[in-house]
């Protein structure tokens, strides 16, 4: 039962490294003017969102795979909108930095994400300024400057693209703690899409049809309908797979392996689009980067797990915990890995393309320091 339950273990992880790596790629493929050349971000967006719609809606109130919450006008007025309206401006802004850096450039900007996050926690009062986290974000965002420096092609327009997308994406971190976890409702990947999916489009809706409508010529455009089923596809079955590997896996198998995932993909873009070159200061500015976001991760585990050992004494932990942990127990893994799962993928930038959509039903550990924190995918 080990080795299967371990086998199981690393077939969801490798599900996850690929489908992550190949929505990359293939967004990039369909976007780049250089290959499929369909250069409408904002519509490719409203396409995933749409498919993700409808899959969830047959999924919950058809199938009835999963039941929904009970969703009130109050909370989805007051908590889903606004974490839908960013996490669109994430989508629509990461998405459209694919039409100007390349693919590994993009990856290296996303160690950014543990910075913005910290910013945003601060500003919003999840988190307190702390100098030893401080100086870990002034060492992730030298990296990223030296690595932005030996980048060939460098694009000002493509960075500022990336960089506001990453942290819209760290400010709908924050609004889901804020917002959702505050009010108690708990949503898995399939619930998350079934309520946020639809309102993103909308958002999206605005811009598309101010941006991206009236350069879009109908008779020049490429739309083979099955390229884009896939591709929305591959996206939905992202959100599928990260549900898996949190479900199977601790914190530091999650940061391997999306740390692995982050080179292979870097690797396999100056491959697969032959103009994305790596240069030496590329590198060493994003390993300067990750060794910031490593201890970074380290700091914020070791106040996770110190904080845990007073409230593991406590006789109703064993109670709560059992009532909460439906969706996201591990089969294999203590609670302590268990509770800094979902975080370390935010983190890390880990799940960064089609599914931050998982509020955990756990406190994360990336700011869990001080009582509370804000979820990851």
């Amino acid at each position: 039962m080990i080795s299967r339950q371990l086998v199981l273990t690393y077939l969801y992880l490798l599900i996850y490294v690929c489908l992550s790596s190949g929505v990359i790629l293939f967004n990039k493929w369909v976007l780049s003017p250089k290959y499929f050349k369909f250069p409408f971000p904002i519509t490719l967006t409203m396409i995933h969102m749409a498919f993700s719609g409808v899959v969830t809606f047959f999924l919950v109130r058809v199938f009835k795979v999963v039941a929904p919450v009970k969703m009130t006008f109050q909370i989805y007025a007051t908590c889903v909108i606004p974490i839908s309206a960013f996490f669109a401006s994430s989508l629509w802004f990461g998405n459209t930095a694919y039409l100007y850096i390349s693919v590994a450039f993009i990856q290296m900007l996303k160690a950014l994400m543990p910075v913005a996050t910290f910013i945003m926690a601060v500003l919003c009062g999840t988190d307190k300024l702390r100098w030893d986290l401080f100086l870990n974000m002034v060492l992730v965002s030298v990296g990223v400057v030296v690595s932005s420096y030996g980048e060939i092609h460098f694009n000002i327009i493509g960075t500022l693209y990336q960089v506001t997308g990453i942290f819209a994406e760290a400010l709908r971190l924050v609004l889901t703690q804020v917002l959702l976890q505050k009010k108690g409702l708990t949503l898995n990947p399939i619930t998350s899409l079934y309520y946020i999916a639809p309102c993103s489009f909308i958002f999206l809706f605005v811009p598309w049809y101010l941006l991206e409508k009236p350069e879009m010529d109908v008779s020049q455009i490429q739309f083979n309908y099955w390229i884009f089923f896939f591709n929305a596809v591959a996206a939905f079955a992202l959100n599928i797979s990260i549900f898996l590997v949190i479900g199977r896996t601790g914190a530091v198998t999650i940061r391997v392996a999306g740390v692995l995932k982050d080179w292979i993909l870097i690797a396999l873009s100056t491959i697969i689009f032959p103009e994305s070159i790596i240069t030496s200061l590329n590198i060493i500015g994003y390993a300067v980067a990750l060794s910031g976001v490593v201890m970074y991760n380290y700091l914020k585990m070791k106040d996770v797990r110190a904080n845990q050992l007073p409230a593991d004494n406590a006789p109703d932990r064993a109670t709560k915990d059992k009532k909460i942990s439906n969706i996201y127990k591990p089969d294999n893994f203590t609670d302590a890995n268990d509770e800094t799962t979902v975080g370390s993928l935010a983190s890390e930038g880990g799940v960064d393309e089609e599914a931050p959509l998982i509020p955990s039903s756990r406190l994360s550990y990336v700011t869990r320091t001080q009582t509370s924190s804000f979820n990851s995918r």
